[in-house]
């Protein structure tokens, strides 16, 4: 019986979360946690030992029309579930590339971007293809970057949203991660926002200001300039907050973070999940997170996309 294995990266975002939902400019790093997936032929498909539940599996629920049998799916994850690292993007690329070497379809990674993207938007109702094209790509993207932000990648579309995903040079840095433990799905939190912004200008204002922060951004990567990209993370942190977004176990470690940091903020969807601290202290970085209740990692950069593992 022929069996596949394929693994994808999750990602941290440095800059532009919930803006790129609305066609703004967002970074994204893969690093190095990862999901893999185990696939193989079978009489019905199971998910880690039991039958595939829609409501319970509604990622693979979606993905399953890929395959044109049964699977038996296992995955291994040292990615916390919600906690803004990019978990469910991992799953879904890591999944449809075992799935495309099954099948000999060949899928290249335009197109293996875009249906990781199609799968996270049926299910949360509303996302943006950054956390996938990181995943599926590797090392550093950009969604709607400017012209000549970085070398084109691959162009991804749904209804009247189109973004376009460069890559992204990205200097030697270290990132220490605090995660919360606290789980926070990713849907409700886009559709708050969301809810906001339809009906305050206030909030639109904002969603745009972390647009040119996202640019301001771009300009000190490509100088370079880790002290001028730490105080850009540290304003969208603080614009986050204003969307609502962060929570006060994120805005204590964030805060702690600051002490031996360029700049920190929330990364991902927020409401919980996980902080990123931009720093050359990471030890010291990692003891104030985790006087503060927090996990925190030191993670690399840098890491190839999604792939079929040997």
């Amino acid at each position: 019986m022929r069996t596949v294995r394929a693994s994808a990266p999750g990602k941290l975002i440095i800059l532009g979360e919930h803006a790129v939902v609305y066609g703004k400019p967002a970074i994204a790093l893969a690093i190095d946690r990862r999901i893999t997936c185990t696939v193989s032929r079978s009489s019905e498909t199971t998910v880690n030992g039991r039958v595939m539940d829609a409501d319970k599996h509604p990622y693979f629920n979606h993905m399953m029309k890929y395959s044109s049998s049964p699977l038996k799916i296992e995955t291994e994850s040292d990615i916390p579930s919600g906690s803004g690292l990019g978990s469910s993007a991992a799953l879904s690329a890591s999944f449809l590339k075992a799935v495309s070497v099954m099948e000999d379809t060949c899928t290249d990674n335009r197109k293996l971007a875009t249906d990781a993207f199609l799968a996270e938007y049926t299910v949360q109702g509303r996302a943006s293809p950054l956390d996938t094209s990181a995943s599926v790509h590797g090392n550093g993207i950009s969604l709607n970057g400017p012209e000549g932000s970085g070398e084109y990648l691959w162009d991804i579309s749904v209804n009247e949203n189109k973004w376009t995903v460069r890559d992204v040079r990205i200097p030697e840095m270290t990132m220490v991660i605090g995660y919360t433990g606290l789980h926070a799905a990713t849907g409700p939190l886009v559709e708050k926002v969301r809810r906001y912004k339809d009906k305050c200008k206030f909030a639109s204002d904002i969603v745009d200001e972390i647009g040119q922060t996202t640019v301001d951004g771009m300009n000190a990567l490509s100088k370079g300039d880790i002290v001028k990209l730490g105080d850009l993370m540290t304003r969208d942190h603080k614009l986050l907050s204003i969307l609502g977004v962060s929570c006060n176990e994120l805005n204590k470690l964030v805060n702690v973070s600051l002490r031996h940091s360029y700049g920190a903020k929330l990364t991902g969807a927020g409401g919980g999940g996980s902080m990123i601290a931009l720093t050359d202290e990471p030890e010291k970085v990692c003891e104030a997170i985790s006087l503060r209740g927090g996990t925190p990692f030191i993670v690399k950069t840098g890491v190839h996309g999604a792939g079929v593992e040997e």
